[in-house]
This record gives structure tokens, sequence and C-alpha cells, in this order.
């Protein structure tokens, strides 16, 4: 009988680390966290990414993570990707271990959106007309072929972080890449030339377990206008069951969370649908960023990581059963600097929306001093807020009012020469 303390691995535990730990702990279960990120690079970026562990491990490759888990004093149990930049590996180990996991044949496809797109086709799921380029050069060929407008996004990237709309041939032919790097720090060696589908979006929430699946909510991003648009996120508001789309959509992402081989834990599916059908903008076997995680713990019954953690550990957890017992709707905001990139001054405003009704928390991220470039992705935004009310409309009205009382006051910058 082996003395080694049961021990659950988490896999990039960052952003959200937090909760994932305070869940295997609670469970009296060990922490070990792996890190695909240098320790040096971390503590810059996640300063407090260790705090909690105990074993930290540093590594990029699942044959050098296996080979030092004999050597700890700890048996893993579980096997659970704390971000997307986990998913893929964690998959892959869990695997090896012969721990829960969602299909390691597939889990390659569920991160990288050129190997998405073939699976979905394959599938038979609808999905965008798209080429795969290796050079910004080859985008104008690849978008003639397919048909304007169109939209290039990185490959592995996340947080839309590179990702342009490319509105007709000249735009193609001038088109240079501004982010060499994707979200996770990795250099970008391809990106996906798509057709750019109009319609409304979605962001659909999911668990699931030995197969089964359940939707737990919906988000739909909600621009100003109806103008294209390479960034999603200006108002997120949650949607009603009874919302016209919510069947058709829940019905095909079921679809692709079956072919994608997700069998258990978390999922997050990005859709776009309109008069001809739903399309996969992608999926990913995590819990969702953003509000989602906080809000739930707080106004339902769902305890997203600690049912995270029994999925891995092969256990059926509540919320594939059990009534949500929703207390409030949700949403959140983007405060966008549209103005040009610039020396922020100051943001007005900010202490009112703090103690306004409705918002549970307010995000800044920069001070008075810093440069504020235009906002072109989740990396970029001055101010957000997550919101709640008792109703959808509420949630609405609230936003509308943020969004009122936010004024960005910048200096822009001056031209060069």
């Amino acid at each position: 009988m082996s003395n080694r303390k049961p021990a659950v691995l988490l896999v990039d535990p960052v952003s959200v680390g937090a909760g994932y730990k305070q869940a295997v702990r609670d469970m009296d279960l060990g922490i070990v966290s792996l890190f695909t990120n240098e320790p040096a690079d971390l503590k810059v970026t996640w300063p407090h990414h260790a705090k909690g562990d105990d074993v930290s491990l540093y590594a990029t490759e699942a044959a050098e993570v296996l080979a030092r888990l004999p050597d700890l004093d700890y048996e893993i149990k579980a096997v659970v990707p704390g971000s997307e930049s986990g998913v893929h590996l964690a998959g892959v180990i869990a695997h090896e271990l012969g721990l829960p996991c969602n299909d390691v044949e597939l889990a390659r496809a569920r991160h990288d959106k050129s190997l998405m797109r073939d699976h979905a086709a394959a599938a038979g799921l609808r999905i965008p007309a798209y080429r795969l380029v290796h050079d910004p050069s080859e985008v104008r060929a690849a978008a003639d072929a397919i048909g304007y407008p169109v939209i290039v996004k990185q490959t592995e990237g996340a947080g839309s972080i590179g990702a342009t709309l490319v509105p007709d041939a000249a735009s193609a032919a001038d088109f240079q890449v501004v982010d060499k790097t994707n979200f996770f720090g990795w250099t970008v060696e391809a990106w996906l030339v798509e057709e750019y589908i109009r319609g409304r979006e979605f962001a659909v929430n999911a668990f699931s377990c030995d197969g089964d699946h359940r939707v737990i909510d919906m988000w739909e991003y909600r621009r100003p206008d109806d103008r294209d648009y390479d960034f999603p996120l200006w108002d997120n508001v949650q949607a009603v069951p009874d919302d016209p789309d919510w069947a058709r959509i829940e019905e095909y992402v079921i679809r692709v969370l079956t072919a994608f081989g997700v069998r258990r834990g978390p999922s997050h599916t990005e859709v776009k649908v309109n008069a001809d059908g739903v399309f996969l903008m992608e999926v990913a076997a995590r819990l969702p960023g953003g509000p989602a995680t906080d809000q739930w713990s707080e106004f339902t019954d769902i305890r997203p990581f600690h049912e995270t953690v029994e999925c891995y550990l092969g256990q059926r957890p509540a919320v594939m059963d059990k009534p949500v017992n929703s207390r409030a709707m949700f949403g959140a905001i983007a405060i966008h600097n549209e103005t040009g990139p610039g020396t922020l001054v100051a943001v007005h405003g900010l202490e009112e929306v703090r103690k306004h009704p409705g918002v549970d928390k307010v995000l800044v991220s920069y001070e008075p001093g810093d440069h504020v470039p235009l906002t072109r992705d989740i990396l970029s935004i001055p101010v957000g807020a997550w919101v709640s009310g008792p109703d959808q409309e509420s949630v609405v009205r609230v936003l509308a009012e943020v969004r009122s009382m936010i004024n960005l006051e910048i200096t822009p910058d001056q031209p060069a020469g």
C-alpha cells in the first residue's frame, strides 16, 4: 500500500488558480501545480502563482512531467487544466496516467483553430469557409478565394489577440501582422483566414460527465451597432432560455462537444447564429473566463471549481443534475479606448460606478500616466465591470448606466516627426 498522499495535478492554474486550489484543499487532497512558463516570467505576470502549492513543477513536455511524478510524495488522482494554455498538456498527461480525461486524440483540435476547423468540417458541423496560411503575404490569395469580408486569427490564440477584420482586397493586400506572439507568449507561426459570419454571437458554457452534456448558460456578445467587428467584447448579457435562438444553439453545441470528444468537465463554446444556422467559432474544454465563475459562485448553487475537480476525479458533480437555482441574471461591460493611443490622464466616474446598484466588480487596467493603446483585444480594455440584476432588462439597463458614467480622459500621442 502506497504512503504517498493523493493529489490533484493542476496545469497552469494562474488567473483562477486560487479557486482551483481552494477546491482541492477542501477535498483534503494535495496540490501539485504544473506551469508551462518559465519561473522568471511568471514572477512578473503572476507573482503569486505558486501560492498554496504543495509542489510546483515547471515544464512544457508531457514526457518530462511524467518522468518527475514518480519521485514526488504525492500520487496524482486527477489532472485538471487550470487555463486554456494547459488544456492539451493536461489531457496528454491524464491519458498517459490512465486517469479520467477527454479524448486525447482530439485535444489539439480543441485548441488549434485550424485543426478545429478541419475536424468540424469532417464531422459535418456548420463552420465558416477557411484557409490556413503560414505567412502574412498569403492572406490576400486566401481572402480572394473565400470572399470578403474575412477575419484573420492566430491559430493558437486567445482573447482576440491578433484577430483582424479584413473588409476588402485593398486591406488584404496591405495586411501586416501586429502581434508576433499570442496570449500565452508563444510565437505565432500560422494564421487562419476565414469567412466573416454576420449574426448574433454567443458564448455557451456547459458541463459534461461521461459524455453526457448539460448547457449551464449562454452569454450574448452585444455590440453598439451592426458594423462588422474583430473584437466582440462590448456588452455581454446572459441570455434567457426562451431566447428564440436558445434551442438551436443548445442542440448545435451538444453536437460540437460530442464531435470533439469532450466527455467530462466544463467547456466554453463560442458560436454565431443567423438565418443560415449556427456556426462554430471555437470550442474549449475549460471553465469560461471573465465574470462567470465568480457570479455562479455568488448567485447560484454551482461550485465551478469543486465540480470541475470532481469531474476529473471521475465523479458525477451535482451541476449535471440539480437545478442551478440562479438568484440573478448577469452581464459584463468593456469600456474601449476608441479615440486613439495616448496617455491616460484620468478615468472619470469610477467611484460612482463602484457604488452603483447592480455593479459587482470594477476592473481597471491602466493608471494615470500609463500609455493606453486603442482597444482591440482582451489585453487593451481600459475599464470593465461585472453586473447583476433580477432580470435581463435590469442587467441591460445597468450596463447602459455604467457606460454613460465612465469617461476616459486621454492625451493623444503626438505624430512622429
